[in-house]
């Protein structure tokens, strides 16, 4: 439903299609996070766990890819805004939030990649990925509710719900089986 009010919106009337990109690139981004935490505790139905883990690593990139993508737009369309919002100068406060949430991105995917040459304990590494996971979750929400843009009012509620409330299934199932190395 977010992709279909965005695509209906008549503030895309005089945008350029490199900004339309970007902002359904932050679309893509917000929607990815609704199964991320799902995966990760291997809760849908008809997905084994390792099914699920593997899914969890794919989506991952794509919600990395999102991001890439819907900054690098942003970036085209008006560098000084990126870069006061990189530099948390921006005048708006979502942009503080989806800044948070991009480096919490980068550096849980970060953390996910180097998983086993940081030799980390399993619970050490999956507390800082899940506490990288809430910050992501946390800091997107805060800054897709705060923007006034091409997302309708109703269908971004109801996403960031959703999101909200699979990430407090997935904390809430934080007993779930784990998957040993071999």
């Amino acid at each position: 439903m977010p992709f279909i009010a965005a695509a209906n919106s008549p503030l895309l009337a005089w945008r350029d299609p490199i900004y339309v990109l970007a902002g359904f690139a932050g679309i893509t981004g917000l929607a990815l996070l609704l199964v991320q935490p799902l995966l990760a505790c291997g809760i849908l139905p008809g997905l084994s766990l390792l099914t699920s883990r593997h899914a969890h690593r794919w989506i991952g990139a794509g919600l990395v890819a999102s991001v890439v993508v819907h900054v690098a737009g942003l970036w085209v369309t008006s560098p000084p805004d990126v870069v006061d919002a990189l530099l948390f100068r921006s005048p708006t406060s979502f942009s503080v939030w989806g800044v948070i949430a991009m480096w919490a991105v980068f550096a849980s995917a970060m953390l996910a990649a180097g998983r086993r040459r940081l030799r980390l304990r399993p619970m050490t590494w999956r507390r800082a990925h899940t506490g990288l996971g809430a910050v992501i979750v946390a800091g997107t929400v805060v800054h897709a509710l705060l923007i006034q843009g091409t997302m309708e009012t109703w269908s971004k509620l109801v996403l960031c719900a959703l999101v909200v409330a699979a990430t407090a299934l997935m904390f809430a199932g934080s007993k779930r089986p784990t998957i040993r190395p071999r």
